[in-house]
């Protein structure tokens, strides 16, 4: 792999790590020249992995401003679950399950149910959720997926502390492993739709009582 390929995903990564620790938050502008010095790599690879994080909105290019952690609004939320939504429905649908894959998504719920704190929760619920849907064997849609379901991480890591909705994503992922045990796609994608709106809804509710970006 070329050399500054590697280390714009290594910058990705580093900004992506600091994002999720709380270390670079909604509204914070990036400063390049301090973070080449920190790094210790020039501008090119940090220019081109903002570029790729810009790509999939998690940052944004603000004029007079350059590079800042892209707020989080409704407007947003709801294109963003909505489409991570009909993605995986459709990933579902043209998926083959063997009883290895079921065993797989038993094993990571098990880890959902025993997840301690809103963090741990989120990455074992996305985990369940790459689970499901990693047997889609469309390569450009899995990215599309990946680089979404970064995006929802920010959202969730904001807005997601209620016990009550970890409980009902709970309930959920079970009908959808007893669906796809009994073979019925079909009631495993709308259990899986209905996952995904149940959490939409409560982050507008969220984005509508909290000081964040709700326009």
């Amino acid at each position: 792999m070329d050399a500054k390929v590697i280390l714009r995903d290594q910058v990705r990564e580093y900004l992506l790590e600091h994002m999720k620790l709380g270390k670079l938050v909604s509204g914070q502008t990036i400063n390049l020249a301090a973070l080449s010095r920190k790094l210790n790599v020039s501008v090119t690879p940090i220019r081109e992995a903002l570029t790729q994080l810009q790509q999939a909105r998690i940052i944004e290019a603000v004029p007079n401003r350059g590079f800042i952690i892209a707020d989080l609004n409704r407007k947003e939320a709801k294109d963003l679950y909505e489409l991570v939504a009909d993605l995986e429905v459709l990933a579902i649908e043209n998926s083959v399950f063997f009883p290895s894959c079921i065993e797989g998504l038993k094993k990571q719920q098990t880890a959902f149910k025993s997840a301690q704190g809103t963090l741990q929760r989120i990455t074992a619920k996305l985990e369940f959720h790459r689970l499901l849907t990693r047997h889609y064997e469309n390569q450009l849609a899995q990215q599309i997926l990946a680089d979404l379901k970064t995006r929802v991480f920010f959202y969730e890591k904001a807005l997601l502390s209620d016990e009550t909705i970890y409980d009902k994503s709970d309930n959920q992922h079970d009908g959808i492993i007893s669906a796809i045990e009994d073979d019925n796609v079909p009631t495993a994608a709308l259990i899986l739709k209905m996952n995904w709106m149940l959490i939409l809804d409560y982050i507008h509710k969220q984005l509508a009582t909290s000081r964040v970006n709700a326009y």
